[in-house]
């Protein structure tokens, strides 16, 4: 098996070289001319080597993606079941299929190789990467989230890692079949974002944040006026038709005019916005984000990583701290007056996400914030439940409910 591998590897390199050697580099060719070229090229080597069709069409494939895809990345790109690819230098690569992590038997062919297709993603992103600038976050074409980090920050090769969302986003009854909440949990979460209460979606890293915010931003209205702000587009709200997608922009090679997620809250003010949703907030854009939900933007939605509810509001106070030199007393009553409802995510050693904690936050007194919790997850064995154990306490926005 691996002898068959390495030789299909050998001739897909073949055909590549004989291929870039024939074709015209006088005008752009098509991905039909492109691909007729392959065709022949592997029909004709393929006679020689004793290739069967299926082997035949392999090779065609990888030397398509080679020369104008994303080479070995595209098939697991294409690949629906495949929700994050981990890269570590040309011969490391692992991929994660329903929670559970392996390592690829494919690599690159070369690191310089591996370098040509980060630059092609980067690129078409309208980013860039480098030694001196080695870090970027940006997306493929499909809204897969992409991270790049090269040396000599990166020590053993260049590290890619790439989130993959379906092709479909989920909606919450995709979640509720999913058994991320229960039916009874989505229901109210929806009503909550009708009546425009302010909701913070807080979990770990790959705890399903992005997707249940594109989830419940399905509740909003198809009338209002909503802005979304990322630092890479990964959002998709279908079912609003006045939508406004902003997303930053790094520093040029001089260093200047990038553009954040701070710039982008404060113009977004003047765009008559009903909603802003923020992608996720990670340091000093908080206090524009919270200062947003106190300014009449009713609705508005976010993500942040932490550990809990109570940790999260922590982590917004320090955040605030970083952009805005604040008594503690006044960020911790701005942070309670703009958020209603803090959801909590996270992911068990199965590998799936679940809600775990839907808590409402009543405001803040004796140096506290006060958390009323409304559903509490539950598991025992096999048996699992969302739990309500409280009622809403603030009802002004929701008349009562």
């Amino acid at each position: 098996m691996a002898e068959a591998a390495r030789r299909i590897e050998e001739l897909q390199e073949q055909v590549r070289h004989r291929i870039i050697a024939e074709m015209d580099m006088s005008r752009a060719l098509s991905d039909e001319e492109v691909m007729g070229l392959i065709d022949e090229a592997v029909i004709d080597e393929g006679r020689r080597s004793g290739l069967d069709i299926g082997q035949i069409g392999e090779v065609s494939r990888g030397v398509f993606n080679a020369l104008r895809k994303l080479d070995v990345l595209q098939e697991l790109v294409d690949d629906p079941a495949v929700s994050e690819i981990m890269i570590i230098g040309p011969d490391k690569v692992f991929v994660e299929r329903a929670g559970r992590l392996q390592r690829w038997a494919k690599r690159f062919a070369s690191a310089e190789k591996l370098g040509d297709v980060i630059q092609q993603i980067v690129s078409k992103g309208n980013r860039m990467v480098n030694e001196i600038n080695p870090i970027v976050d940006t997306r493929l074409e499909n809204g897969s989230r992409v991270n790049v980090v090269l040396g000599p920050v990166a020590l053993d090769g260049p590290v890619v890692t790439i989130r993959r969302f379906p092709d479909d986003p989920f909606t919450m009854g995709d979640l509720v079949e999913k058994n991320t909440l229960s039916a009874e949990v989505a229901e109210f979460l929806g009503e909550m974002v009708v009546f425009g209460q302010n909701i913070f979606v807080s979990g770990g890293t790959s705890s399903g944040k992005t997707t249940f915010l594109n989830a419940l931003a399905g509740y909003i209205p198809s009338g209002e006026r909503v802005i979304t702000i990322e630092d890479s587009a990964e959002l998709n709200l279908k079912n609003v038709e006045n939508l406004v997608r902003l997303e930053t922009r790094n520093e040029n090679s001089e260093g200047k005019n990038a553009i954040s997620i701070r710039d982008l809250i404060k113009t977004s003010l003047r765009m008559r916005p009903d909603r802003i949703v923020v992608g996720e907030v990670r340091s000093g854009e908080a206090l524009d984000m919270i200062s947003a939900m106190n300014s009449g933007h009713d609705g508005s939605l976010s993500t942040g990583h932490a550990n809990s509810c109570r940790d999260m509001l922590k982590r917004l106070e320090t955040m605030i701290l970083m952009a805005a030199d604040m008594p503690v007393d006044a960020i911790r009553g701005q942070i309670a007056a703009g958020v209603d409802l803090m959801v909590h995510l996270a992911r068990n050693r199965k590998g799936e996400r679940k809600l775990v904690a839907v808590e409402e936050l009543v405001g803040y007194e004796a140096g506290e914030f006060v958390l009323n919790p409304i559903y509490r997850y539950r598991s025992s064995g096999d048996e699992e439940c969302w739990e309500r154990i409280g009622d809403l306490k603030n009802t002004e926005k929701i008349g009562g409910f």
